[in-house]
């Protein structure tokens, strides 16, 4: 069986909050790195939890996804539909 790629959105606990987008073939491990600080975009506003995952067959949609998602067009679409 294929694995998944994984297209996710993180929300911050942190006072200041805040939101990120990133994709991963393994989830669990994805976000224990974000919350070690062992990613350098997302180390400033730790803890991190998951909000929103999506799974893909196809690690080609899942990048296209991903990229869309960090456009402008993108932050919007998640912030209302997800």
């Amino acid at each position: 069986m294929k694995e998944f790629a994984y297209v996710y959105i993180l929300e911050s606990l942190a006072p200041e909050g805040g939101y990120y987008a990133g994709l991963t073939d393994n989830l669990a491990n994805r976000l224990a790195k974000h919350n070690s600080g062992g990613v350098p975009h997302t180390g400033k506003l730790r803890p991190w939890r998951i909000k929103t995952a999506v799974a893909f067959r196809n690690r080609g949609k899942a990048a296209a996804f991903e990229k869309y998602l960090k456009s402008a067009s993108g932050r919007a679409f998640s912030k209302k539909r997800l």
